[in-house]
């Protein structure tokens, strides 16, 4: 997971440019190089994944154009074949083909990548610089504007601190160019329902989610797999050992008093043979962690936090005692298929509209998690739920098959894999559990007992009344939020609003974003 950064101005120093790049390091920690293009700097920060000698280190340059990128582009080597006609490469990355390919097509190119990506291109024909995110968001951009209008684009909002003045994500699916933002693609949006039969469906289903695992796999550095125990991240784990020649590694984390998750995880990695590691955390660990994992964040959101908490104790663990690169995770199933919360959708059409409007806010919540507790360990994630083809595919199915009418959540992808045999029956069948929960009740609880005795009533309601934007509604909340502040002062905006379920349905008026508080959390917990 490496870092860029573009400063689009020529009134700042490279020394000054330099320490404001320097502060994501863990995300590069192989290389580090800044080129003046004469109109600003390009910064790159190096995690080696392909193409892992020296001629891989960007910025790369063409024709007096320069590309910075973080990212994976799927299928690279078809793209390199059908431009080395025209075009001499000269390392085994697959990002040098960004330029070439930016020379033929411009920014249409945008649309024709496979990639979790995030890009800054300087155009030196014209002296102006493009950007580009991924349309999921799964590889993170920022920017913001100087005093004196200048933009400026990151990794991480914490590259921006004290150099702009509002610090905005970079919206997913768009690019930047003469001062506009232009979505080229938006995976939520349904061109045509598709209204398959239910076997169809779901063979499709089966069919797309291995060919987005198996592309996952390809890499110079080692990978690994992150291994909750529940139904998503099994289903990576279960369809990566199939194409793996030896045994893959997985981890789990749990708390020592309750974890939920341990066993389930070790279940499947039983079953399928990984190699297991099993990383057990205290009470204390996760008091210790909770301000560094806000500041990592760039968040105040209340679940976000709590399940982050597990998932960078593990990473922690894993590039201490391992020599991994790649983790594959399991998020966004939740956003595709249903939450337990989406349960209570009122209608198809409330579940669809529920489901296209996590998707385009994914990049705040789960999205940014995966990245910045892997990413500050100096490891990169890749999220096979994510693949655009399967996403776009999942997203145009038929509602009214789609959401939970069968009495088990996430009904559609039990399905598809209930007669592979990948995994136990049991798993796949398991009753979905909030991963900050499955790591442990305690862990949960306690960081809410915290909070708790950290304000009185008095200070609790004087202090909410502070903010306007996400206005805290618990002492936990305030907790959070307060920390954030002390961070990322005034900039509150880069978060839309705390995660919860829609509150304007029957059932989801809840004070707390945990499935636990719900009336259909069953055995979940158990």
């Amino acid at each position: 997971m490496c870092a860029i950064m573009g400063y689009c101005s020529e009134d700042l120093s490279e020394e000054v440019f330099r320490s404001y790049l320097q502060r994501t390091s863990s995300r590069g920690p192989d290389d580090t190089k800044v080129v003046d293009t004469g109109k600003g700097f390009l910064g790159f920060q190096r995690l080696a994944i392909m193409g892992l000698t020296d001629t891989g280190m960007q910025p790369f340059v063409l024709h007096g154009n320069y590309v910075v990128c973080n990212g994976e582009i799927y299928g690279f080597q078809e793209l390199r074949r059908s431009l080395k006609k025209e075009y001499t490469f000269f390392s085994d990355s697959d990002c040098e083909i960004l330029l070439p390919m930016y020379e033929i097509y411009g920014t249409d190119m945008f649309a024709m990548l496979d990639a979790e990506f995030a890009c800054i291109i300087y155009d030196g024909a014209t002296g102006t610089y493009v950007a580009a995110r991924d349309p999921i968001g799964i590889r993170p951009l920022y920017y913001g504007y100087t005093e004196k209008g200048g933009i400026v684009f990151a990794s991480e909002p914490k590259n921006l601190v004290g150099l702009v003045t509002t610090i905005r994500p970079f919206p997913p699916g768009h690019y930047y160019k003469d001062g506009q933002f232009i979505c080229y693609r938006d995976p939520a949006a349904v061109d045509k329902v598709c209204k398959d039969d239910l076997d169809v469906i779901c063979q499709n289903i089966h069919d797309k989610l291995i060919v987005a695992v198996e592309k996952r796999l390809v890499s110079d550095a080692k990978v690994g797999f992150l291994l909750s125990g529940g139904l998503d991240s099994s289903l990576v784990c279960a369809i990566a050992t199939k194409h793996s020649s030896q045994p893959i590694r997985t981890f789990a984390i749990g708390m020592s008093e309750d974890a939920i998750d341990l066993k389930y995880a070790r279940q499947v990695a039983d079953y399928i043979g990984s190699f297991h590691t099993e990383v057990i955390i205290t009470k204390e660990d996760v008091r210790q962690s909770l301000k560094k994992v806000i500041r990592i964040l760039g968040t105040f959101d209340i679940t976000t936090i709590r399940a982050s908490i597990g998932m960078y104790l593990v990473c922690k663990a894993i590039h201490e005692t391992t020599d991994i690169r790649v983790l594959l995770t399991g998020e966004i199933s939740d956003e595709l298929f249903g939450y337990k919360y989406t349960d209570f959708a009122p209608s198809a059409e409330a579940f669809q509209q529920e489901a296209e409007k996590r998707i385009r806010e994914i990049h705040m919540y789960d999205v940014l998690r995966a990245d910045r507790c892997i990413a500050c360990n100096s490891l990169e994630a890749r999220v096979p739920f994510g693949d655009l083809d399967f996403v776009q595919y999942v997203m145009s199915i038929d509602p009214k098959i789609k959401r939970n009418t069968y009495g088990k959540g996430k009904y559609l992808l039990r399905r598809a894999f209930a007669e592979d045999h990948l995994l136990p029956e049991e798993i796949i069948w398991r009753e979905k559990a909030a991963f900050s929960d499955a790591v442990g009740h305690s862990m949960v609880d306690d960081l809410k007992e915290y909070a708790d005795n950290f304000y009185t009533e008095e200070e609790f309601v004087d202090k909410c009344q502070r903010y306007i934007h996400a206005k805290p509604f618990t002492k936990e909340s305030l907790l959070y939020r307060e920390t954030f502040e002390t961070f990322y002062p005034g900039q509150s905006q880069m978060i839309s609003a705390f995660w919860m379920p829609n509150q304007e349905w029957e059932g989801c008026q809840v004070n707390d974003p945990s499935a636990r508080v719900l009336a259909n959390y069953g055995a979940s917990g158990v």
